[in-house]
């Protein structure tokens, strides 16, 4: 019987190309967006098999959506053996500004409760099974604050701190909980940005690596490792060299900018 993958936010980026990756790896694929029309046509058009993939629609960011989607999973595929919460948003935002404020509200929605929902429905019937691998992608955003970018670094953050909770919590259930960490992937969500990039590599590649780390069970990964190296370079910078080091770099660009 194939293993059966989660993945939200499949419809582009890191989340399509990772769907691609487990479903070549022989793999079924339970794929989460909010453009199920979208996201079906894509299926469709990979000549993937019928009974080895199905799209669920649902909005990551209400809670009650991502939660029913998981259930819908449940009672047409199973339970499935890994749980990719990928889907996130990345806007820039301005403290000084009362429309930003929604903006951090709305990232955090997304980017951690909905991480944090997205897992839900999965985790008792779990440990029931006594196996399962719950992986959550946070970025290297997440290794220091990065001006205009707060809202993106304080969710990313969270679910760093949240995974690592919750794989404490799981330990002795058989259920591994995996934090991926990637650095500049070219997608559309970075493809605005108004910075230098560097490392920055193909969703395909990540995917490739990424699959890697999901099947060993690795509890924390940096991707690129490149990025790794640098992030921790950057957390043991003192902070008068950290802001010195990031003075006038170009701000992550608002809504609407």
């Amino acid at each position: 019987m194939n293993r059966l993958v989660f993945i939200t936010g499949a419809s582009s980026g890191i989340g399509q190309a990772l769907a691609e990756r487990f479903y070549n790896a022989g793999w079924s694929v339970a794929l989460v967006a909010r453009r199920n029309a979208e996201m079906t046509a894509w299926a469709v058009a990979q000549g993937w098999q019928p009974e080895r993939w199905r799209v669920y629609g649902a909005d990551v960011a209400q809670t009650d959506s991502i939660v029913a989607a998981g259930h819908a999973c449940l009672a047409e595929q199973g339970v499935p053996d890994a749980v990719i919460a990928n889907a996130g948003v990345s806007i820039g935002m301005d403290t000084a500004e009362r429309a930003d404020l929604d903006v951090m509200a709305q990232t955090l929605a997304i980017n951690l409760q909905g991480l944090a929902a997205t897992f839900h429905p999965f985790i008792d019937p779990m440990r029931v099974r006594g196996s399962g691998t719950l992986t959550g992608v946070a970025s290297v955003a997440a290794i220091r604050g990065l001006p205009g970018h707060g809202a993106y670094c304080a969710s990313k953050a969270g679910v760093v701190s949240y995974c690592e909770s919750l794989r404490g919590e799981l330990r002795g259930h058989g259920i591994k909980v995996v934090t991926i960490v990637p650095g500049y992937i070219d997608t559309p969500l970075t493809r605005g940005n108004r910075y230098a990039m560097p490392f920055l590599m193909q969703p395909e590649v990540f995917a490739d690596r990424a699959f890697a780390v999901i099947e060993a069970g690795a509890s924390y990964r940096v991707i690129p490792w490149q990025m790794g190296v640098a992030a921790k370079i950057l957390r043991v910078l003192p902070n008068s060299l950290f802001d010195r080091l990031l003075d006038g770099r170009p701000r992550k660009a608002r809504r609407g900018e």
